[in-house]
């Protein structure tokens, strides 16, 4: 995977697609049922499909991230009160 350069951030593209996939599983799969409750409700109000999926994808980075550099287990219930609160 290689990373572009956007502004002062480094870009992986690659590594944004396959956490758009995991989202469109938990989409598909209704598991867990906030993300397409998430998804559905930020379509109504007017996101694309490409954007909502990808502000669903940045809560789930953070996700990731937390639980891959603090060694956490995934929060389920932080999940849901922050895909809750996507506006």
């Amino acid at each position: 995977m290689k990373a572009r350069i956007i502004g002062k951030d480094e870009y992986n593209p690659e590594l944004k697609e396959l956490i758009i996939e995991v989202v469109e599983n938990q989409i598909s799969d209704n598991n867990p049922p906030i993300t397409k409750i998430t998804y559905d409700r930020l379509l109504s109000t007017g996101y694309t499909d490409k954007r909502a999926k990808e502000k669903i994808a940045a809560v789930l980075a953070s996700h990731i991230y937390d639980i891959m550099k603090y060694d956490k287990i995934f929060d389920k219930e932080k999940y849901t009160k922050e895909l809750s609160e996507l506006e």
